[in-house]
């Protein structure tokens, strides 16, 4: 057994047994605080931090695109490939005074394959089923870590469903890239019946049920599932919030759970759901909104100051939609995303967190 260190984050003031065999995100996260992370592979920067006191810490492998030399040499460090080896206080540069204290237990469970169904020409819709144990808490917009069998792989996906509690199920939207490891997997040879190991929750991108101002969703390719929990959360809530899904698309065929969302804005009145397609076929006959969803967003949008804004997708458009929510009087600090961005071997990976830096 390792020997265990004391960890304190400020300017929070939380403290935190670490063992040596972990990282400071992992020992957190199984002790319920949720820490503003991502790629979980020191790749994205999302968890990076500054060291206050202490100097013997390690780093697993890890970008230096997501941390320069220079940074490490100045103090900085990612939690989430930092094991420490001494008591040690780190100056936490993003986080969330609302959610970090609200952390659910990490759990490691396995889940069998109730379905895989086409959503889109390149998107599918993944169920399955928890086997042991049969129901894991978790925030809507939280996600997943799945392994590939036989491999030392894992890929992390976003449900789409609110809660495994009634049905033992979750629910996952997943990209299909041609050269990814999972998506290889998932699209040739995983099959009903088959089960799989899977790891969470992770993930701050989830609804901040303290305030009651007005939302706005931007949403893109896989991104639709993380977002359509936190439309389907308020559902269940019977939410008052005023909320408007921006979702954009290249074209038609990547439309997906149109009837669902169609159907929502009769559950919640005050819900709107914006499609845009930025590549229309002539052949598809569509009357709706043309263009990039960060041009639609200013031609709907004119004023959003007071407004909590959750973005989702690939990284130019989340990207792209930062700086127009800003522009438009969204405060930086209540800008939260979810930027899917891809590994070595093509396959997203969430990056979650706010828009500070």
């Amino acid at each position: 057994m390792s020997d265990k260190h004391v960890v304190r984050f400020e300017p929070v003031g939380i403290e935190i047994e670490v063992d040596e065999s972990q990282t400071v995100l992992r020992a957190a996260a199984e002790q319920g605080i949720m820490l503003m992370h991502g790629c979980k592979e020191g790749q994205c920067s999302a968890c990076k931090s500054f060291v206050l006191e202490g100097e013997d810490i390690e780093l697993e492998r890890y970008s230096t695109f997501a941390l320069p030399d220079y940074e490490k040499e100045e103090g900085y460090t990612l939690l989430c490939r930092a094991h420490v080896y001494e008591d040690v206080q780190i100056e936490l540069l993003n986080y969330d005074e609302d959610m970090i204290r609200s952390g659910l237990p990490i759990n490691d469970a396995v889940a069998e394959v109730v379905s895989i169904t086409p959503v889109t020409h390149d998107m599918r819709r993944l169920v399955l089923r928890l086997v042991a144990p049969t129901e894991v808490a978790f925030f809507p917009g939280q996600y997943m870590d799945i392994a590939v069998p036989g491999t030392d792989v894992t890929r992390s996906f976003s449900m789409a469903n609110t809660s495994s509690r009634t049905s033992g199920l979750m629910e996952f939207v997943i990209k299909v890239y041609p050269d990814g490891v999972f998506s290889s997997f998932l699209d040739t040879r995983l099959a009903v019946g088959e089960r799989l190991d899977i790891v969470g929750p992770f993930g701050v991108f989830t609804l901040r049920e303290s305030r009651d101002c007005d939302i706005v969703f931007l949403g893109g390719g896989a991104g639709m599932a993380p977002i359509l929990s936190l439309i389907r959360s308020m559902v269940e809530q019977a939410s008052k919030r005023k909320a408007t899904f921006y979702y954009g698309a290249r074209g038609k065929r990547d439309l997906c759970f149109e009837d669902e969302l169609r159907g929502l804005e009769k559950d919640l009145p005050d819900f709107h759901y914006v499609p845009a397609l930025s590549e229309p076929d002539p052949a598809d006959s569509w009357d709706g909104e043309v263009g990039l969803i960060t041009d639609v967003l200013r031609r709907h949008e004119k004023d959003l100051s007071g407004v909590d804004a959750y973005v989702c997708g690939p990284p130019p458009m989340v990207e792209a939609a930062i700086p127009a929510l800003e522009q438009l009087g969204v405060e930086e600090k209540r800008i939260y995303f979810d930027k899917f961005t891809t590994t070595g071997s093509s396959d997203p990976a969430p990056v979650t967190g706010r828009a500070t830096p």
